[in-house]
């Protein structure tokens, strides 16, 4: 994911920041093409939910990771994160040794697309995050329960990322804090696995597909919100192109359940306003509520900064999109795109509406699926690997999906000098920078720092190799 944030991870190097930003790498040769040919619209991986920038550690203390190298002192506790639209998330880090990017964009996803998906412990991580700081306030009863003499805010938050910590990288770490590290043992003999909480706003499926003068969909709305908003295609009043029910009633709000359908005029126009006979139309719809997040909802960043995940909400908005095409004759596809980390790759799912097949060629290899069937085909990835899928088809049909593989923690702590604690983790850029910076107070260590260190070093020789010239010159006569 991006640049350096108020993180707790060790960065693992710069060939990992540049495999999210040159998405034109090994994977982006991987166009899906078929009968046509159009620009293709990008479509970044998204499940929906709350979309949030991370503002750095905001509640911490500081923790002990021990490792090959010795060991690394490191703040610990929670993120603070805004909401796009309003409201303001509390996170925990669980990915420890991955560099964290102050001002990196998050969104809100699955278990299954980030290292929790494989993680048999994720449900422990659940437990830990009800019952511990700050779903559990009372900081008096969390430590009798700890067996601790009295928590600060400072120690409950550094308790809790450790034994988040121990279950989520399975980390040799202690807080440094004894009270915060009885806290730690407590959470962790004490954790017992529970399921994974569903998100705060999706639809299913994201991508529908038809004829004109059909009903596309149905697209279920899947939230924890009481109400959300339906906002028709920006496009609709000269499209004619609605949002309705199943019997063609205008919706303009939903609930949990609800199916909503595009219809589609026969005479509707496609992009740019071509007519279905030559092109593909498209629509799209999106959805908005105003609600809590669920606490343990994952959180991933596509500029590969650490995951995270949800340790409190206040109310915030969050939103889904779905899209739909149509055709009057031939292929009529509708695809999505899922990161599958039990796969280890991304799953990029085809439904043919249309009446004849629709044939593409994923990596080399051809697909063709029949009229009325859906295919799923999986695009192995390897961990850290950036990814640029463009699949096209006939009457200019075209999608892109882009995104990096991030189901994996790192390895153990190499670092061989400790950090130390800054007294405010300082801001750093996100983009705009050939190299990101990991601010080492922050992440226990950075990668370059060797090559810094060295760099140092020479300089520091040429430096007294000129002081030596200087001198000599200033010796001779004719100085």
């Amino acid at each position: 994911m991006l640049a350096a944030l108020s993180g707790l991870c060790r960065s693992t190097g710069t060939a990992r920041l540049a495999a999210a930003t040159t998405v034109s790498g090994l994977v982006a040769a991987g166009v899906l093409s078929g009968a046509g040919t159009a620009v293709a619209d990008e479509t970044p991986r998204t499940e929906g939910g709350a979309t949030a920038t991370n503002n750095g550690l905001k509640t911490y203390g500081e923790a002990v990771i021990h490792g090959d190298g010795g060991d690394q002192r490191v703040p610990a506790g929670l993120f603070e994160m805004s909401v796009d639209g309003g409201g303001t998330l509390q996170t925990y880090c669980v990915d420890l040794h991955n560099p964290t990017q102050r001002d990196a964009r998050y969104q809100e996803t699955p278990w299954s697309a980030t290292s929790l998906g494989t993680n048999k412990d994720a449900g422990r991580i659940g437990w830990i995050l009800q019952h511990s700081y700050p779903q559990v306030n009372d900081l008096a009863a969390l430590a009798r329960k700890a067996g601790a003499h009295g928590l600060t805010e400072q120690d409950a938050a550094a308790g809790t990322q450790v034994a988040i910590w121990r279950y989520s990288d399975g980390a040799d770490v202690d807080a440094l804090d004894p009270q915060a590290e009885k806290l730690a043992d407590y959470l962790e003999k004490s954790a017992r696995a529970i399921g994974e909480p569903k998100a705060s706003l999706t639809l299913d499926p994201p991508a529908v597909s038809g004829r004109p003068g059909d009903r596309l969909g149905p697209v279920t709305v899947h939230t924890n919100a009481s109400a959300v908003t339906v906002s028709p295609p920006a496009d609709a009043a000269t499209s004619g192109v609605r949002i309705t029910d199943k019997n063609g009633k205008v919706i303009t709000s939903a609930k949990d359940g609800t199916r909503l359908y595009f219809d589609i005029p026969e005479d509707a126009a496609g992009d740019a306003g071509r007519t279905v006979g030559s092109a593909v139309g498209t629509a799209e719809l999106t959805v908005q509520a105003s609600t809590t997040v669920p606490v343990g909802r994952a959180f991933a960043s596509e500029s590969r900064s650490q995951t995270q995940i949800l340790a409190g909400s206040s109310e915030s908005t969050v939103s889904a999109t779905a899209t739909a095409g149509w055709a009057a004759d031939g292929p009529i596809p509708a695809v999505s795109a899922h990161e599958d980390c039990a796969k280890g790759g991304v799953d990029i799912t085809a439904v043919n509406n249309g009446d004849e097949p629709f044939t593409f060629q994923l990596m080399g290899t051809g697909h063709t699926i029949p009229a009325g069937a859906t295919r799923t085909v999986t695009v192995p990835l390897q961990e850290d690997q950036a990814y640029d899928f463009t699949i096209t088809g006939p009457h200019g049909f075209s999608h892109r999906f882009t995104g990096v593989l991030d189901c994996k923690t790192q390895g153990a702590v190499t670092t061989q000098t400790a950090a130390r604690l800054p007294n405010e983790p300082g801001p750093a850029s996100v983009g705009g920078s050939a190299v990101a910076t990991t601010d080492l107070a922050d992440t226990g260590a950075s990668a370059l720092t060797p090559l810094i260190t060295g760099v140092a070093i020479g300089l520091v020789v040429i430096g007294g190799a000129v002081l030596v010239i200087l001198r000599r010159r200033d010796t001779t006569p004719d100085a």
